[in-house]
């Protein structure tokens, strides 16, 4: 439930330029968050050197992978029926093999392969190394499963290859893994303890990324806040490290600071951020930057302390407060997003009541929001009854969706009036003649092409607004380009 999961980007296929040399043809599916993405890029860089190029037609795919997601009920039975669909295929070409990647692997490993027998190969998220062994497994007619979580692998010496994308913004991937016992979430138990990456090897791709013309990078941990580089290891283990190691750690700002340093004219974006960890030091880094860009991604889940205690987020309602009052004093025009969970068992209406609240404090500039629902391997699953009726919850999930779009169209209307910096990422869904990008605070905005091209910095004067896109017109590019 923490991380950002785009709609439109469920089950997109990759595709990259062929080597001719290679002989073999990969089919890959992405499904969940942008981690699950990224990891997709990482998966091609490596089976691009074991000679295989991509394709997006399965019917071509001598291997087809599905990078799953646990987080949510949907993306697994979407990938259950995309397994059914790639197994009816293989029935005409029996050498085609199948393999599931990612957070359901881990959890399903025994199900897919010895139950249920759907797939060929089952690959965890710290084993992608391993691939070009578990290839060769199956090429010679044996099932191959590696799920061992990593207590050290970060994939800092892998370049990812970009796939998919707009030539203008791309992830980069900090740390893996997450300590955080939350309740409702699988990630701890399929992503494993939590590490951080070497700041020397996030450079050196920030650098290559820039050099290559993209305009903007995001940084992406399962909690970025709580990136700690010591020298390698576990970011538990921090407390017996020696004293040198100590003095010469990075955390968040830290890192944050050097890659703003690093490229000035990049924009930086960051996911996902934890209330708990979200210290003044990365506010501060936010505000001294210009490249740093002012949104935050803060999930609460609930307005509650009495339900954020059963899902064992370790933070208050009243701390939250603080910390968005922090947020707004030192960054008065910082954009907040929010993850919401409504009917979390035992939720009463004054909980409910308490998240409405919380959310009329803050006034989000958007948000995701979800009815509970019960995840196999979970905490809450093992421990806590589901007793919160399902029309009950769909009534709360609107009420809180209605307020929110109440909100986001109020903080859209704050930028009406104001030019601002977009960033062109593409041409606009609705309008062939208008461009589509960002501001600094992560909102849409729309205007006329005119002599523009994507991947520019272009000060748009913004004359209108809905709920979630800012309409204008260009009126010259910024001093970023």
């Amino acid at each position: 439930m923490e991380k950002i999961i785009d709609e439109s980007q469920q089950g997109s296929t990759l595709s990259l330029e062929n080597n001719e040399k290679n002989g073999r043809k990969l089919y890959i599916e992405s499904y969940g968050c942008q981690m699950n993405f990224s990891d997709s890029e990482i998966v091609a860089s490596i089976l691009a050197k074991e000679g295989f190029n991509t394709t997006q037609d399965l019917n071509d795919a001598d291997l087809v992978l599905v990078n799953t997601c646990s987080i949510r009920e949907k993306a697994e039975q979407t990938v259950r029926k995309r397994l059914e669909k790639f197994n009816a295929v293989k029935r005409t070409k029996p050498n085609m093999k199948v393999g599931v990647l990612g957070c359901m692997a881990e959890r399903l490993k025994s199900k897919f392969l010895e139950e249920e027998k759907i797939v060929d190969m089952v690959v965890g998220p710290d084993a992608y190394k391993d691939l070009p062994n578990l290839i060769q497994e199956i090429d010679e007619g044996r099932n191959a499963v590696n799920v061992i979580l990593s207590k050290d692998e970060t994939y800092g010496d892998v370049a990812p290859v970009r796939l998919n994308t707009n030539g203008v913004s791309a992830f980069v991937s900090i740390t893996r893994g997450c300590d955080n016992m939350c309740t409702f979430c699988v990630v701890p138990f399929t992503r494993g303890r939590e590490r951080s990456r070497d700041p020397q090897s996030i450079l050196e791709e920030v650098n290559d990324l820039w050099d290559r013309g993209f305009k903007e990078i995001t940084l992406l941990g399962q909690n970025v806040d709580s990136y700690l580089w010591y020298g390698g290891g576990l970011k538990k283990d921090f407390d017996k490290a020696t004293d040198m190691q100590k003095a010469t750690s990075v955390n968040f700002a830290g890192l944050l600071e050097l890659v703003a340093e690093a490229k000035p004219k990049m924009r930086i974006r960051f996911s996902t951020s934890n209330p708990q960890d979200m210290t003044l030091d990365v506010i501060e880094a936010m505000a001294k930057y210009r490249n740093i860009c002012k949104y935050i991604h803060l999930p609460v889940q609930s307005g509650s302390n009495r339900i954020l205690k059963a899902m064992n987020r370790l933070h208050t309602r009243e701390e939250y407060f603080e910390l968005i009052d922090n947020i707004k004093k030192l960054i008065p025009d910082c954009a907040i997003s929010q993850d919401m969970i409504t009917g979390f068992p035992t939720e009463t209406e004054e909980d409910h009541q308490d998240t409405l609240s919380l959310m009329e404090y803050v006034k989000y500039d958007f948000g995701f929001m979800f009815a509970y629902s019960e995840r196999p391997g979970t905490l809450a699953e093992r421990k806590m009854e589901d007793d919160i009726p399902e029309e009950t919850k769909k009534r709360r999930l609107t009420e809180i969706i209605d307020l929110q779009q109440k909100h986001s169209f109020y903080r859209t209307q704050q930028h009406v009036g104001k030019t601002e910096e977009i960033l062109i990422e593409g041409t606009s869904k609705k309008s062939d003649a208008h461009w589509m990008g960002r501001n600094s605070q992560n909102t849409v905005a729309v205007f006329p092409k005119e002599h523009y091209k994507v991947g520019d910095f272009v000060n748009v004067k913004i004359n209108e607004c809905t709920s979630a896109t800012l309409i204008g017109e260009a009126v010259g590019y910024s001093e970023n380009n």
